[in-house]
């Protein structure tokens, strides 16, 4: 058994919360500059070149990308050959969130659902535990905006729909949520498993390098064809019409039940932040 002291859990989640709302990932900050290529739309363009730039500022001044430094969303895979010593895993993830966002000065969006008291720290955190073999722990951060995530859905659509009532359902939600979600978006579907899981399965697909195809060749060609669909409502940039409101459609599926067919969206904006570490 490998020992490691949760304190080190602490000090690489502080640093994870800071450095993925400081930088953008390499991966959309190239599919922005793609886009910029070819978007048609003069006002497009220009509200991408301003993404570019800001994006730019964010990384050469290490100050947030934007305004909403999101909920921290903790994606950590543990391995089972590990010993956790030196106190509560669960508290040290919590007071590396506290940390981050305190010393990078990074905006507190965590309240209470009634009352809308802000907690003042950004915790608790989402936190989705997985075991593996192995004795390291691996861990990706990713910073949810509150404009994106409100503009996610899930449903149970009959089981008949099959994969043309899915693609239906994600070209329609686009399509309703026009520039809430600051586009340009990248799209997560999860299908399968039970409600909560096909919401967790979107989640997860946004974490896949943008634009990397699924290796289910169905499913990839339901990708291409959801992504154009999308691009041609023509709602563009912002909202403000073009034909970039979508970088990438990422699509995970498992099976699910025979009397149902969960189907989740979740969005995200531009600014596709997330961040990975080993230990």
């Amino acid at each position: 058994m490998r020992k490691v002291n949760v304190s080190e859990v602490t000090q690489v989640i502080k640093k994870m919360c800071m450095d993925a709302n400081y930088y953008l990932p390499d991966d959309v900050y190239s599919a922005l500059k793609e886009a910029l290529q070819k978007e048609k739309s003069p006002v497009g363009r220009s509200v991408l070149e301003m993404i570019i730039k800001n994006a730019d500022i964010a990384r050469e001044e290490q100050v947030a990308i934007c305004q909403d430094c999101g909920l921290a969303v903790l994606f950590i895979e543990i391995g089972q050959d590990i010993e956790f010593v030196g106190g509560s895993l669960k508290d040290a993830i919590y007071e590396g969130v506290r940390q981050g966002y305190k010393e990078g000065y990074l905006r507190k969006s965590t309240c209470h659902p009634f009352t809308r008291t802000n907690v003042g720290d950004n915790t608790p955190p989402v936190i989705h535990f997985d075991v593996v073999p192995g004795e390291k722990i691996h861990i990706i951060m990713a910073p949810k905006g509150g404009g994106s995530e409100n503009m996610s859905r899930v449903t149970m659509l009959a089981p008949g729909a099959g994969l043309k009532g899915v693609k239906d359902f994600v070209v329609q939600r686009c399509a309703e949520s026009g520039g809430n979600p600051c586009p340009p978006v990248t799209v997560g579907v999860g299908v399968g498993g039970t409600y909560e899981r096909s919401a967790f399965l979107a989640k997860k697909a946004l974490l896949r390098p943008l634009g990397k195809p699924n290796p289910d060749l169905e499913l990839a060609a339901a990708e291409q064809e959801m992504l154009e669909r999308i691009n041609k409502l023509g709602m563009g940039p912002m909202g403000w019409g073009g034909t970039t409101y979508a970088l990438a459609v990422h699509f995970e599926m498992e099976p699910c039940h025979i009397a149902s067919l969960p189907c989740a969206v979740n969005i995200n904006c531009h600014a596709a932040r997330h961040k990975e570490a080993t230990i």
